[in-house]
This record gives C-alpha cells, structure tokens and sequence, in this order.
C-alpha cells in the first residue's frame, strides 16, 4: 500500500505521532569510509546493523551525503530514486548493490516549502542515492522499505551555511523524518592505506580526539570555525565535502539532546569512522 501523500511537515508530524506519542528523533552522524563497508562484514557494518534495529522507526530519512557536491542545496524529488555507484575500481559484487527504497516526493516539497531560507531546490532526475546513503542505509535498514530523499551539499558556501541549515532541518525531527549526515570528520584518501589492520596516523588520531573534545564540551562555534587551524586537522580535511555534513548535525541538535558516541574507529589510516548521535534515547 502506497504511502498517505502529504501536504505539510505538520500533516506528517500529526501521522507520526499517532504511531509514537511525543517522540522525537535522533540526528545522526555516520562515517561511511570505503565503499566497501558496503558490502563487508565488520564491526561497523554489525553496528549498524544493530543501529537500525534499536531506533524507533521513521517515515523517511533525509540523508545528507558527502558525495552530492552541488551549487545551490538540492533535495531528491522523484518516486523511485536510482541507486548511484558513484566510485570506480572495486570488485564487481559492489556494482551490483541496489537499494531500491522509496522516494517521498510529497515530502521533499514540504520540505522546500517549509525552509525558505536558504532555498531548497526539487532535482527530478539528475541525481538519485549515493554510495554515502546507501552504503549506511543498506546496514541500517536492509529492508529499504523506509522513504529516503538525499540533500546536496552547497561546497562554494562557507561553514555558517551548513550549520544554519542543519538549524532549519532540525523540525523535522520532530514531524518523523530521521536526519543522518554521511561523511567522515578524517579523510585524506592521498594517504590512505589498505593493509591489514594497519595502525592510524598520529595526525588522524589527535583530529578525531579533538573532534570528540569539543562535541563533549558543545563547542560548535570551534567545530564551525577552527577544523583547520592545525596541521592535524588540515592533514585530516584536504579538502571540506566530508566535513560539512558534520555541520548539519550540529545544527539539528539542541541543547536537551544526550549526545552519545556510537562508534569509534580509523580504517585504512586515514579515515575516521567516528559516528554520533544527539538525542537517541
């Protein structure tokens, strides 16, 4: 049975709450690393796994990807989003993934229509569900069974963009829509290994320890503005697409939420695999 189209995020906030009384969901930050965690089974793939399972259900998710670089903020606007393989050089088993979850289309012009500031473009075809959506959601919810639409990330915008648009997105947690940005707080591909159980970088390890500092202590302000004021943090952000989406859960987080790290690890040296929620209860 198709889903109840929409007119409103508060239609869908009244929907959702009949399902699950006063409930507010989580904002989540998922390091996605490889696109193969897509396909592997590892301790962060179980742990998603097991993620998935233990939060309450949403009417869809809205996934902001490192991987959709745009001008202007887009969000997917089409009934059946197209599985992206954006990425080349990996075995085969990882071309063929398709994770055919629903688009919500009705809920994407609510979206647009409910955040006028900045302005959220409809993309009817260009783009779809890229290996930083699906290689989480797949884990997440293997069933793909749960509306997802995807938003870009404006790269030519500075941090403050990103963070005062997480603070419009942050509503929606409240109307059933699940928020979960996918990048990695380390990435630096230039140097990245892929032997065994290899040990991190000293620089890769003091950037994420500082990370988690400073999300302990509510410092979004540093966290906007100071990521690159080390060598640490320019080795582990040569270039901003993977740290931005951090910025959008910071700004859908408030004061009340628990924050609770749900992962912790580097993977190949140079990627941090940190995940993080605010407000999973």
């Amino acid at each position: 049975m198709s889903a109840l189209k929409i007119n409103s995020l508060n239609e869908l906030g009244e929907l959702f709450s009949k399902k699950h009384q006063a409930k507010v969901l989580p904002a989540l930050f998922l390091g996605h690393g490889s696109p193969m965690n897509a396909i592997d089974d590892n301790r962060f793939t179980r742990f998603l796994n097991a993620l998935g399972k233990d939060m309450t259900r949403p009417e869809a998710i809205l996934v902001i990807s490192a991987h959709w670089m745009t001008e202007g903020t887009w969000i997917t606007h089409m009934e059946r989003p197209k599985t992206i393989h954006d990425f080349y050089g990996f075995p085969q088993p990882l071309f063929d993934v398709q994770y055919p979850a629903p688009g919500r289309p009705d809920i994407a012009e609510a979206i647009q229509k409910e955040i006028v500031n900045p302005q959220i473009q409809l993309d009817h075809e260009a783009w779809g569900l890229d290996h930083g959506t699906w290689s989480v959601l797949r884990h997440l919810y293997p069933e793909a069974d749960i509306p997802v639409m995807q938003l870009s990330v404006y790269m030519t915008q500075p941090p403050e963009y990103h963070m005062k648009l997480g603070q419009e997105l942050a509503k929606l947690r409240e109307k059933g829509v699940l928020i979960v940005a996918s990048g990695n707080i380390v990435h630096n591909l230039r140097r990245i290994r892929w032997e065994h159980n290899v040990a991190p970088y000293d620089w890769a390890i003091e950037f994420d320890e500082w990370i988690k500092q400073k999300l302990l202590a509510r410092d979004f302000k540093a966290l906007q503005n100071d990521f690159l004021n080390t060598e640490a943090g320019k080795l582990s952000n040569p270039s901003l697409d993977h740290y931005y989406p951090l910025l959008y859960i910071l700004g859908a987080s408030n004061n009340k939420d628990e924050l609770r790290f749900e992962y912790e690890e580097i993977q190949n040296a140079s990627v941090s695999m940190r995940c993080f929620s605010f407000g999973r209860v």
